[in-house]
């Protein structure tokens, strides 16, 4: 969990500040953007990618339910899947193939798809992240917090490590800014295939906070 919401805060970053403006995974965000457009103090080309993330997720996301829901496959697959689209989004970033507004528009349905895929991958939410954030205030406010909300906590920092990870490649090596969104999500990966770790039959997500 830790590693897909470093994943996430790495690529909503990436996609805010070298594609356009908007998120890959942070759908909230983007609805806020649309409506401003719509209210006329939005920009055409940042609505334009706005109605293109929320797309492309959408489609990660609907991909991601027939993949754990109905066809059953196993969480490593699905992060495989989410892996190789963020692997190649990094590859044509690095290569210097994002050149035009119709590249960057392909770069960012490449990455909202993953970021879609992985919001099906574990039912705790790993891409979104205001519902953890008023869950754990809340309980830390009523003294009810528990151990468990260290991991809570984990996965917020874990984000914001995430999103300054790229920003700092980003500042220091531009060519491969890409590459963050890809290394957490590998790693996430790795630590579901180990040997001798039990893999899980199917994956799934639910409602929670």
């Amino acid at each position: 969990m830790l590693l897909l919401s470093a994943a996430s805060g790495a690529a909503d970053a990436f996609v805010f500040i070298c594609v356009g403006q908007v998120f890959a995974g942070v759908m909230t965000g983007n609805l806020v953007l649309l409506g401003a457009f719509a209210a006329g103090t939005g920009e055409r080309g940042v609505a334009l990618h706005v109605i293109t993330a929320l797309v492309s997720y959408a489609v990660g996301v609907a991909c991601g339910a027939r993949m754990s829901e109905r066809l059953r496959w196993p969480l490593p697959v699905m992060l495989l899947i989410e892996v190789a689209l963020l692997a190649a989004g990094a590859v044509l970033w690095a290569l210097g193939g994002i050149t035009s507004a119709g590249d960057r528009l392909g770069l960012l349905v490449i990455i909202a798809v993953a970021m879609g895929i992985q919001g099906r991958i574990l039912a705790t939410p790993t891409n979104y992240f205001t519902g953890t954030l008023t869950s754990l205030v809340g309980r830390v406010t009523l003294r009810s917090w528990s151990r468990a909300d260290v991991w809570v906590a984990g996965r917020l920092i874990a984000v914001v490590a995430g999103a300054a990870a790229t920003a700092l490649v980003l500042r220091l090596w531009p060519g491969a800014a890409a590459v963050v969104t890809v290394i957490p999500a590998a790693g996430a990966l790795l630590s579901e295939t180990v040997p001798g770790r039990p893999l899980r039959g199917r994956s799934h997500r639910s409602g929670g906070p």
